[in-house]
């Protein structure tokens, strides 16, 4: 079976869950790596714990970018991967706020 990439979203089309102890995570992306995976897990927490998030084409009224986007976070410090075992950075999220990432 063949998955197919989604296209582009369009305004207000994500949900973000924030509030209390729960944040959210946009990370912004070169238009080349539309389609893929990032992956994003707690600081110190195992290989089990990862998340991910596509990066897709987000429309913006006339403007756009790509980005991967985590609408539910708790708070806390996360590692952003390169691949599964490269750390591209890390991102402290904090609870009712939207961090984003370049």
């Amino acid at each position: 079976m063949t998955e197919t990439s989604p296209g582009p979203s369009r305004p207000g089309s994500v949900v973000l869950d924030i509030g209390g102890d729960v944040g959210a995570l946009i990370i912004l992306t070169p238009a080349e790596m539309a389609g893929l995976e990032i992956h994003v897990s707690p600081l110190g927490q195992p290989e089990t714990a990862r998340t991910h998030a596509e990066v897709r084409e987000r429309r913006l009224g006339p403007d756009g970018c790509h980005a991967a986007v985590y609408p539910e976070l708790r708070d806390g410090d996360y590692t952003i991967w390169q691949d599964p075992h490269t750390p591209a950075g890390t991102v402290r999220i904090h609870g009712g706020t939207i961090t984003s990432y370049h």
